[in-house]
């Protein structure tokens, strides 16, 4: 079941808070035992790429930079993803020509385009499947709680308007894990952007002695956009992130709408939204997320006048990818060593 998070886990604890408290516990504990579990090893090099709360950071940028570096530097990387929002039981290749977004979930096909992707529940036969394919770098795109695969190097994403959250586990908050099991486990945060939670993000890190990186996400339509009017529209987890990279590109948002993360419009859902953005002479606008969706169910001719908005990541640190992956390689070296 496709869920919005609510307003109350990104602000101070509030009675909604307390009243999920009980129901967090229990997660807490359960979360807590899952993440001290031994998770099954490959015989390649692993990076995880997640975050520590629901709802979205900009993993899926970051895992494409990756991706296209370390080709660069000669890997022949996979990536591993849950395919959430899909329908895939066992290990599936995705394929961007054949799969759509109902069959594997949206994020594994905007990754497909960039390498290799397998799509499982099961990581590490997702994994698996992706050495027999000839991959030698895999690349986990979230997964870092469920601990089904393990992983030579976690970097955790942060998104810099949300932070943390109010601190809590889900569902009385946003947190997948208590923070404490969580920063054990994990090697580095990176903060994408500079907004309200990234003062508050950076203490937290600096005082748990772990590396902190920053990075921005730059759109690639910023021409497209400059003085129009727009109605935006978006199911992902952080819209309001969406909506206001238009206005920092100097568009005018004047009209917004929110659906679930990974929601399937509907042919009503894109009608009436054309019909409000003639009325009002507005352009629409939307994620290239969400447009994998739309074009699942064949609805992109609903939509005229849609500007598609795309992202890459901009790190503030020079040749950050390759210096990490340089990482990644050296501590799977010693744990093939140590074996």
């Amino acid at each position: 079941m496709l869920i919005r998070a609510p307003h109350f886990w990104w602000k101070n604890k509030n009675i909604l808070h307390f009243l999920f408290t009980p129901i967090a516990k229990v997660y807490d504990y359960f979360s807590h035992c899952r993440m001290k579990r031994q998770p099954p090893v490959i015989d390649l090099p692993v990076l995880c790429i997640g975050n520590f709360t629901l709802g979205g950071a900009g993993k899926t940028p970051v895992v494409i930079a990756f991706a296209k570096v370390a080709k660069e530097l000669g890997f022949v990387p996979g990536i591993v993803s849950r395919g959430y929002g899909g329908t895939v039981k066992g290990v599936r290749l995705v394929n961007e020509k054949y799969d759509n977004a109902r069959d594997v979930g949206d994020e594994p096909l905007l990754l497909a385009r960039y390498t290799l992707v397998a799509v499982s529940p099961d990581r590490y036969a997702a994994a698996q499947r992706l050495k027999e394919e000839g991959c030698d770098l895999i690349l986990m795109d979230d997964g870092f709680q469920s601990r089904r695969l393990y992983v030579d190097y976690a970097l955790l994403v942060v998104d810099a308007m949300r932070g943390f959250g109010n601190g809590a586990v889900f569902p009385a908050g946003p947190l997948r894990a208590p923070l404490e099991i969580q920063f054990s486990l994990m090697d580095s945060v990176l903060i994408i952007g500079h907004a309200a939670a990234h003062n508050d993000v950076a203490f937290v890190v600096e005082g748990s002695g772990k590396p902190l990186h920053y990075a921005r996400l730059k759109p690639l339509v910023a021409d497209e956009v400059a003085g129009k009017s727009f109605l935006a529209f978006a199911g992902i987890g952080n819209p309001d992130k969406f909506f206001e990279s238009i206005k920092e590109m100097s568009g005018h948002v004047m009209q917004t709408c929110s659906y679930p993360d990974h929601y399937f419009f509907t042919s009503t859902d894109l009608k009436n939204l054309a019909q409000k953005a003639k009325i009002q002479n507005l352009w629409l606008a939307t994620t290239a997320k969400d447009y994998t969706r739309i074009q699942a169910n064949g609805l992109q001719k609903e939509l005229k006048n849609l500007t598609v908005f795309d992202v890459e990541v901009d790190f503030v640190q020079a040749n950050f990818c390759r210096m990490l992956l340089e990482e990644v390689m050296s501590r799977f070296r010693k744990r093939k060593h140590s074996f």
